[in-house]
């Protein structure tokens, strides 16, 4: 809600400082220059694969569409978003049932809008194939335009016609680069102005967002300021996100990408563990995407069984300090000495450090320090603004993973957590008990690491059957 609320749309939007445009948008599409000039024999497989194995048979053909009531709100915040999307807050559920929608021959073409937003995720061209086939279905004359680079190529107008030749060089292949994406925002009233006029001028009856969390509350803004400015265009959203937690059970059972993301780091992880017992000299220390849920880094470690799993959200439950997960991996390292075996496999997800209470309060107090002006990214300056508990707590880190918390802000002003190298930072806590307990006579064995973070790796797989099947039944 707050990320609704920094932009209300009954209000003047202040100009961006990011994209405005400084001439009006192209209305005309561009010519398509991305077509893929080769392919592997595994992707020739697969562009010729049946994606429709799994097809839902109440979508096959052109179903009927019945209205239902619209989702409740959450009743404590339903007045909240009542107040924030007026003209949209009550769009009734929409439900698929067998049967033919209307008489075929009265069925007028169709223009629709794709654009592909924020980080990929296997499986988005099957979505974008799923639209393209079933607006064809519904008239064969029907349209698709494919907005490029991300939200920037709606408000700029920078389009192009997505035909039959185009659409088959990418079904069921991994990657974002039939249109390529971005994490452009569109933000100010000249940029939803602008939005609207492209869509406007070229017809779309619909134009789709695929995305994550980010890219459908920006989808969502988008959707109220048509409607309250009576543009015809629907705006619909596809849920993307390879972490796996955006999702709204039973209507949205999970995000597309998290499926292919997790066999891929899977693939990954058990190649180490076969190395580690191969070798039986090291621990390797695994980190995996995702910052705000740890659903991958429990996925993986349920296919791959390592030795050790961090879930952020059990540490924030049970409020377990660096201390307490210091003590907790070094009880299992010297446990598993004692038999001999001074090598293994610990996972844990990119964002754990944001889970420990201490380092979640001074991430906290960091970034809203760090968006204050006059605060410099510097040391000097970030200990004479924090309070007396962060500072002391700052100072605690070592020097490696104080410098990661000053680099560069994400596009949110947020500290990027994926630079935070939070298993080396674990496995200095881990080595210094360690030598601890040598010296006390109670460990004699060896810790040796090798580190690993893994998050590109999943994010433009080839996807696997289920996300290829569920991505082209969304966008049916």
């Amino acid at each position: 809600l707050k990320l609704f609320q920094s932009r209300p749309t009954s209000k003047p939007w202040p100009p961006s400082e990011r994209f405005a445009a400084s001439m009006a948008p192209k209305t005309e599409p561009s010519p398509y220059t991305r077509a893929r000039r080769a392919y592997s024999s595994l992707q020739k497989e697969r562009l010729a694969a049946d994606h429709k194995a799994y097809f839902p048979a109440v979508l096959e053909g052109c179903p009927q569409v019945v209205k239902k009531q619209a989702i409740p709100s959450d009743a404590k915040d339903a007045e909240t978003v009542k107040g924030l999307f007026p003209y949209t807050y009550d769009v009734p559920l929409v439900e698929f049932v067998a049967g033919v929608a209307g008489d075929p021959k009265a069925r007028a073409p169709v223009k629709v809008g794709v654009v592909l937003s924020g980080g990929q995720a296997p499986g988005g061209h099957n979505v974008i194939a799923g639209i393209f086939d079933g607006i064809k279905q519904w008239n064969q004359n029907s349209t698709m335009v494919g907005f490029l680079d991300g939200p920037h190529g709606i408000f700029t107008g920078n389009f192009c016609e997505i035909t039959a030749d185009i659409m088959d060089g990418f079904r069921n292949t991994g990657g974002f680069d039939m249109l390529g994406s971005g994490r452009h925002k569109i933000e100010s009233k000249e940029q939803f102005d602008d939005s609207m006029a492209v869509c406007n001028a070229i017809g779309l009856d619909g134009l789709v967002v695929i995305g994550g969390d980010d890219s459908n509350t920006n989808g969502a803004l988008l959707a109220e300021y048509f409607k309250a400015n009576g543009c015809n265009t629907k705006v619909i959203g596809a849920p993307k996100t390879i972490d796996g937690d955006l999702k709204c059970p039973p209507y949205i059972p999970i995000s597309f990408g998290f499926d292919t993301a997790c066999k891929t780091y899977a693939t990954l992880v058990s190649n180490v563990a076969i190395d580690a017992l191969s070798a039986q000299k090291y621990y390797h220390i695994v980190r995996l995407m995702g910052r705000s849920a740890s659903n991958i880094a429990l996925e993986v470690a349920l296919l791959t069984r390592p030795n050790a799993c961090l879930i952020g959200e059990e540490v924030a439950r049970d409020k377990r300090s660096m201390r307490d997960l210091t003590v907790e991996l070094a009880d299992m390292i010297e446990q598993r000495s004692e038999l001999g075996k001074d090598y293994g496999v610990i996972i844990l997800p990119e964002g754990l450090i944001e889970f420990i209470p201490e380092f979640n309060q001074l991430m906290s107090e960091l970034n809203d320090k760090l968006a204050t002006p006059g605060v410099e990214a510097t040391e000097a300056s970030i200990l004479a603004n924090l309070s007396a508990e962060n500072a002391a707590c700052f100072k605690f880190l070592p020097d490696f993973i104080r410098a990661q918390l000053l680099l560069d802000r994400d596009p949110h002003g947020n500290v990027q957590v994926a630079k935070i190298e939070t298993e080396k930072l674990l496995a200095a806590t881990i080595a210094e008990e360690l030598k601890q307990r040598r010296a006390a006579g109670s460990y004699k064995g060896s810790f040796k690491t090798q580190f690993h973070a893994y998050g590109y790796e999943g994010r433009a797989g080839m996807p696997t059957v289920f996300d290829s099947s569920y991505c082209y039944a969304l966008g049916a």
